[in-house]
């Protein structure tokens, strides 16, 4: 019964990963585009925009970061894993998750320590936006990719883990 929830609530995360990507593509798409148009044929634009899409690229490439570590096609260096026994590889394979887990862990803390001092601070960002909310993309899809890597190392691997 539990594992079911844990299945469930999975699969709602992947969705709302999926969805935030749809949706952060599409709105970075469209307004870039209106942003060309308005320039180009009426000399002007949205002020507020320019720096919306450079929000928007950020939640971008985080939100897809995250993606790629759900279906372990994330940038890796694996040159010393080609000359090892599987049983070694395996073991390596581990340990790099474990120290990317690590990695991930920090930059989700010091992420978690500039979007509290830009609430304290009431910055605000494109269009209005308070800059901590701007940038809780990076706590969190570095929290989420934490626990990723944290699980693959730790966990028994599936026979879908195999590269």
């Amino acid at each position: 019964m539990k594992l079911r929830r844990l299945e469930r609530a999975l699969k709602a995360l992947h969705l709302a990963e999926d969805l935030l990507l749809m949706l952060l593509l599409g709105g970075l798409v469209g307004l870039a585009g209106a942003q060309i148009l308005l320039r180009n044929l009426f000399a002007a634009g949205l002020p507020w925009a320019d720096p919306l899409l450079r929000l928007m690229v950020l939640w971008l490439g985080l939100a897809g970061a995250l993606a790629a570590t759900r279906e372990n096609r994330h940038i890796r260096i694996d040159v010393l894993p080609r000359f090892l026994p599987d049983r070694l590889r395996a073991a390596a394979d581990r340990l790099t998750s474990l120290f990317t887990a690590l990695i991930c862990g920090i930059i989700t803390w010091h992420g978690t320590r500039l979007v509290w001092m830009e609430y304290e601070d009431g910055t605000r960002v494109a269009a209005g936006i308070p800059a901590w909310a701007a940038e809780l993309i990076i706590p969190v899809s570095f929290g989420l990719m934490a626990l990723r890597f944290a699980l693959r190392a730790l966990l028994p691997r599936q026979p879908t883990d195999s590269k």
